[in-house]
This record gives structure tokens, C-alpha cells and sequence, in this order.
């Protein structure tokens, strides 16, 4: 095989057949895999981007022939359990992908053979218990509670304990939790105002919370209000919600993401019917309402509905300031900034609008702009359990190395926790320290807002 075969269309991806009975059958899930597989280990060009495909190669490498016959169904596992769905092979290097005829999607195939395990009981409760945001979540605010967990999470003996009991590694970087919830501590609602001349961008923003921004950095979601204040956009925090459903997702817990769903969705229909866009500080987040749920749910109106609002929040700030609806009054310079582009931000298909942001603020006050555009290693939940942390360190070594560049003053990430990841990371590696400031934080800073 060679690139020249491959297809150089834009990747149509297929709705997922998550319903259909057959996509539970084992043997016919193994088949496919072996299909893919056999075309993977001919091309080998996706080798770089996460540990599924080394671990895939040198199951084919040590077979007699070299060959992916060779290589014992049962061991496929091994590969699935690397994958965390980034969607990378599939948007940025696999050259036969849909409309290729090869029809390679690793991603998904990936998802369905972690449905079938999750299925059968595969899956502990430790692992299940990681992926229920919502669950471990509700002790964010209740300041008694959170302070003991917050100091019990960083000694020696409890961290034993959760590598024990959830399987998380005594040395990855776990979150706290809040004090205050950001859905407790968010401002009034700011009230719409009459529609802007010229304004194609919808005019009044919805805020979806997340779990992470609500229950372990509120400070990102209130930035994000800063700068809607500022800019004179009305906003609202959605009334309700649930996880995004992308943990579950992960796990191959497809009924987990369709609970989900059932809670957000309706809601966030009214609110795209309104006009409103509707905005979540986390690219996973967003990525389960701009692409996944569609592809699970293709025929749900309102799922098309959410899709069409939904918006990365440095996505609709760059389109606001294309309508000229953006103040460029920025006052404070931000030094040396290494920014890192997460995938689930890279695989949206927006391109690279916070360091578009970034660029427009070195306009006015000095930016020293160093972009890294490769995987964390974090990956979700991937990062902090035991068998897969070192791994997820060993991912990061470059990005942590490039982010290092230049001693920079600050460091940033559009997704949370691979921020804290490769700030845990350059430390490791003995690089000086620098900041770590959420994006949003950082447009804030620049504004001069307090």
C-alpha cells in the first residue's frame, strides 16, 4: 500500500449502528477487527499518535509470518483498551476512510468492540465508578467535605487506597474539588438585548457547565462569563443537566450515554430554538454535541438542533470578531505563552481559533506565542489509571518538552486536564516551572479584568 492509494477527500463519517443487534456479535465484531487491522499493520502511518498501534504491531511482529492472521483474536483487547477515541487516526491520518472504499473507521470500531465488553461485564465497577462525573461530583460545595477529600486525596495512604479500590496511579494528578459549584456561584443572568447590526453570530450565549468546570475549576466557567460581560453578549447558565455522557462513552457504555442524553437533550433544544449558542468550556464536551451523539442518535431532531448551536466558546468569540461585535481592548500583555491545542479540540473541524484569539490579543499588547498541536497523553480518564499512566507520561514527553520551549510564563490548554497533565509533565522532566492558566483565564488577564 502506499499513500497514492489512499483516498484525499474530506472524511465522511457513518452513524453509528448501536441498535442493531448485530453489533454486539462477537465473532462479527472480531472480524472487523481483523479487516482493519490487517489494513493498519500494511500502513502503519497513524504508529505515532497513542499506544493502540505500537500494541498492535508487535502483536503482528512477534506472529511467525508477520502477519495479522497470525495473531489470536483474544489479544485484540489489548489494542481496544489503548484506544481512549481521540478521533486522531481518523480525521488527521488515516487515508482510507469513508469515502475510501476500504471504509476504515478505527475510532468506532474501537467503540463497538469496548460496547461489547462493557456488555458482558467486562468493565469494573472502579472503572464505571471514574466515568460517573456526576456521582463523585456531588461533594463539590459542601465545604467540610471537600476540604477533607481535597487533603486526604493528596496523602500517601489514601492514594494507595484508590489505586486499590478504582485503579488510579498513586502518581497522577487528580483534580480537587470546588468549594463553591460554578452553577452556585455564576452571576445573574445577563438579559438579551435587541439584535447588533450586521451580527450573523447568535447574539446571546447558553452556558453549558460541564461537570469538570462546575464541580473542580468554577474559575474557568466565570472567566468565560467575564468575557461575555465584557464584550455585551446576554448569557444563561443552562437550567439543567447531566454529563455530557463522554466518560461513558470511553467505557463503550452506550446506554450510559443514551441516559444522558435523554436529560440534556431536551434542553438544550429549547434553548437552540431560541437562538441562543450554546457553549462548553470543555472540547470533549462540545464534541459529544457537535459529533458524537449525532452519530449515535441520527434521527433525533432536537439532537440535530443542539449540534447546529453548539460552539467551542473560542469558536464563537474568533466568529463575533469577524462580525466586528469583538472588543480588541486588551491592556495586558501575556509575555511568553506556550499553548497546547487538545484533540478533541483539533478533531471539531474549526481550526485553531484560540490561538487565533491569541494572535488578535498580540495585536495590541505583547504576545510571545509558542503552539504545540500533539497529543497529551492524558486522554480522559486514560491518564490517571494505574496500568495506563506511565504510558500517558511517556505519550507527553514531547508535548511536555515543547511546551518547556523558551521558559515560558505561562502555560495553557483548552482542555483542563491535559493543562495539569503537562504541567505534572515538565515537571517530571525537570523543566522550569511556568504558570498554568486556563485560555479563557488568560483572554480575561488580557482584558485587564479582574
Amino acid at each position: 500500500m502506499t499513500i497514492r492509494e489512499g483516498n484525499l477527500e474530506a472524511p465522511t463519517r457513518h452513524p453509528v449502528d448501536w441498535k442493531n443487534p448485530e453489533f454486539y456479535d462477537q465473532v462479527a465484531c472480531e472480524r472487523e477487527l481483523t479487516r482493519i487491522f490487517d489494513i493498519c499493520h500494511g500502513c502503519r502511518r497513524c504508529v505515532s499518535l497513542c499506544q493502540a498501534f505500537p500494541t498492535l504491531f508487535d502483536l503482528v511482529d512477534a506472529t511467525e509470518d508477520g502477519e495479522v492472521h497470525g495473531v489470536d483474536p483474544k489479544a485484540y483487547g489489548s489494542v481496544v483498551d489503548q484506544c481512549y477515541l481521540c478521533d486522531l487516526c481518523y480525521m488527521t491520518k488515516c487515508p482510507y476512510v469513508p469515502p475510501h472504499p476500504w471504509n476504515v473507521d478505527f475510532p468506532h470500531t474501537m467503540l463497538r468492540a469496548k460496547a461489547i465488553k462493557f456488555r458482558n461485564g467486562g468493565v469494573g465497577g472502579g472503572e464505571k465508578l471514574l466515568a460517573s462525573t456526576d456521582v463523585h461530583g456531588q461533594f463539590a460545595g459542601i465545604p467540610v467535605v471537600v476540604q477533607a477529600v481535597n487533603a486526604l486525596n493528596r496523602t500517601k495512604p489514601m492514594r494507595k487506597l484508590l489505586d486499590g479500590a478504582l485503579h488510579v496511579h498513586p502518581d497522577a494528578w487528580l483534580p480537587d474539588l470546588a468549594t463553591k459549584r460554578f452553577r452556585w456561584s455564576a452571576p445573574e443572568d445577563k438579559k438579551a438585548q435587541p439584535v447588533v447590526d450586521g451580527e450573523r453570530t447568535p447574539g446571546k450565549v447558553a452556558i453549558f457547565s460541564t461537570c469538570y468546570v462546575n464541580y473542580n475549576e468554577p474559575g474557568i466557567g466565570l472567566d468565560l462569563i467575564k468575557l461575555l460581560e465584557h464584550n455585551d453578549i446576554p448569557y444563561t447558565v443552562v437550567s439543567k443537566e447531566s454529563c455530557c455522557g463522554m466518560p461513558k462513552l470511553e467505557l463503550g457504555d452506550l446506554e450510559g450515554v443514551a441516559k444522558h442524553k435523554e436529560a440534556n437533550i431536551p434542553v438544550l433544544a429549547k434553548y437552540a430554538k431560541d437562538g441562543f449558542a450554546i457553549l462548553a468550556a470543555i472540547p470533549s464536551c462540545t464534541l459529544m454535541f457537535k459529533q458524537e451523539i449525532p452519530l449515535l442518535f441520527p434521527d433525533d431532531p432536537d439532537v440535530k438542533l443542539v449540534q447546529q448551536a453548539m460552539f467551542d466558546p473560542f469558536e464563537y468569540l474568533v466568529a463575533r470578531h469577524k462580525d466586528g461585535l469583538l472588543k480588541t481592548d486588551f491592556k495586558t500583555g501575556l509575555g511568553k505563552l506556550s499553548y497546547h491545542i487538545p484533540c478533541h479540540g483539533r478533531v471539531q473541524k474549526i481550526g485553531r481559533k484560540t490561538e487565533e484569539m491569541f494572535k488578535l490579543i498580540g495585536q495590541s499588547v505583547p504576545v510571545q506565542l509558542n503552539t504545540v498541536e500533539r497529543c497529551s497523553g492524558h486522554a480522559g480518564t486514560y491518564g490517571v489509571k494505574t496500568p495506563y499512566h506511565p504510558i500517558a507520561m511517556k505519550i507527553g514527553r514531547p508535548v511536555f518538552k515543547a511546551m518547556g520551549k523558551d521558559q515560558p510564563d505561562y502555560i495553557s490548554s483548552d482542555c483542563a486536564l491535559a493543562g495539569h497533565h503537562i504541567a505534572q509533565g515538565m515537571g517530571a522532566e525537570g523543566l522550569p516551572a511556568a504558570k498554568l492558566q486556563h485560555p479563557l483565564s488568560l483572554v480575561r488577564l488580557a482584558y485587564g479584568l479582574e
